[in-house]
């Protein structure tokens, strides 16, 4: 079974592409699905004065609204009908499987499988709604409240650009999913991911010419340069890092014949999360200051102070997003790795860990493992998205070239190269079935 993997992972090669008709498919409704996408970053909400509105942007892109561009692929730099992008979504998601760890009606719902999986997600739509629906009349009423970005500022306007926003964003949902099921990968990450790739030229572009206008010294731009390099290296090692457990199959009689014992490994990646904690900590640091961002000013003195304390290198942001990456690495590793489950399923089969006891010694030796390999997990997280953000405050550097963005791009191109690879194995796979068939039948 091990050389026919190997043989068929040898064979992974462009003519095997050319005849995967299915995987072509996919790939190209994805590509589809990402232009779209992108034509929706461009096209502005109505009654806004863009000359206007770019100027008032430029003035506070360098804290929590830069980053929100960073997140929407320039949607709040051109105010279009994308700009809330897909973070209220992510933000249901979180509060969904919060409410899940101590709700015990969402909690059986979980347990049910397909059906309470269907539910809890319909359960994340409206909650997306209803957040979708505050962010966007907070972003109207700050836009009224900027001065002349708005042409004719009223209540047409509110509910006009309240409508368009959390229309955009539903959209925006309803098409990752669709690239979920239909594409390749998974479809909110792929948003995101696209976002961000787009954007990054218009960036380099910009730091080069910072350094051409003498802001920015070429020591400190080869610096940057060299620490993204070193950053995306980074990425992949411990990305493909894994603790792999040793599992011993014991020997088994069939009929009258005997099988000698197996062995295997049960692998536990280094980072389980994956690309999950810097996105859920930059969403929630991100959902109370969209209103006080567009309010400076003008709104209450305690929101202007927590709108100046999160802007990007000071201390108040720099603890809330390592605290709530360390949390939520362990958080979303325990809902997508039971160790409890993994126990049983192996007592089933008969598997076990050499020297521990199968059953519940095995589910705790197995959390033991799980526990310390998330500690340097969320250490690696908060460290490549928290050395570059630091850089970016002090240093004038875009957004785009932080740790947080090139993470994402990185973990989903990963992710996505490997899901191709699957679906050109599962394809040669079924041709060396249809060729051994065949030719059973000829002979």
């Amino acid at each position: 079974m091990a050389s026919a993997a190997e043989q068929l992972a040898a064979n992974l090669n462009f003519s095997a592409f050319a005849k995967a008709e299915e995987l072509k498919k996919r790939i190209w409704f994805t590509l589809g699905a990402m232009i779209v996408y992108r034509i929706g970053t461009y096209i502005p909400l109505p009654g806004i004065d863009p000359a206007a509105w770019q100027q008032l942007f430029q003035t506070q892109a360098g804290g929590i609204l830069g980053m929100f561009n960073m997140f929407s692929g320039g949607g709040i730099n051109r105010m279009a009908i994308f700009a809330l992008n897909i973070m209220p979504y992510i933000s249901a998601s979180i509060i969904i499987q919060l409410l899940t760890s101590v709700s015990p009606t969402l909690e059986a719902l979980k347990k049910e499988g397909e059906s309470g999986r269907k539910v809890m997600n319909q359960y994340t739509r409206y909650l997306t709604v209803v957040l979708a629906v505050f962010q966007a009349y907070g972003i109207s009423v700050g836009l009224e409240g900027s001065g002349s970005v708005v042409s004719d500022p009223g209540w047409f306007f509110r509910i006009s650009t309240t409508i368009t926003l959390t229309g955009g964003t539903m959209f925006l949902m309803w098409l990752g999913e669709q690239v979920t099921s239909r594409g390749i990968g998974n479809g909110i990450s792929l948003i995101i991911m696209a976002g961000i790739v787009a954007e990054l030229p218009s960036a380099i572009a910009g730091t080069l010419e910072l350094g051409r206008q003498g802001a920015l010294s070429t020591g400190l731009i080869l610096t940057v340069l060299v620490m993204c390099v070193v950053v995306i290296a980074f990425i992949v090692f411990m990305e493909r890092a894994q603790r792999r457990l040793l599992i011993q199959y014991p020997k088994r009689q069939v009929g009258n014949q005997m099988f000698e014992g197996q062995s295997s490994h049960l692998p536990l990646k280094l980072n389980t999360s994956g690309v999950i904690p810097p996105i859920f900590a930059s969403s929630l640091l991100l959902l109370p200051t969209t209103v006080a961002q567009f309010n400076a000013g003008q709104g209450p003195e305690w929101l202007s102070v927590i709108t100046t304390q999160l802007a990007h290198g000071r201390p108040l942001f720099l603890v809330l997003y390592v605290a709530l990456i360390i949390f939520f690495a362990f958080f979303y590793t325990a809902i997508v790795f039971n160790p409890t489950e993994t126990a049983d399923n192996l007592k089933k089969h008969g598997g076990f860990i050499p020297g521990i006891r199968p059953g519940e010694r095995t589910a705790e030796y197995i959390d033991y493992v799980l526990s310390r390999i998330t500690v340097v997990g969320a250490i690696y997280l908060a460290v490549v998205c928290l050395v570059p953000e630091i850089l970016i405050a002090y240093a004038s550097v875009p957004f785009y070239l932080g740790g947080t963005s090139l993470l994402i791009v990185v973990s989903v191109t990963m992710d996505t190269v490997a899901q191709v690879q699957g679906y050109l194995l599962a394809h040669q796979y079924e041709g060396l079935i249809k060729r051994s068939r065949l030719r059973g039948r000829l002979r």
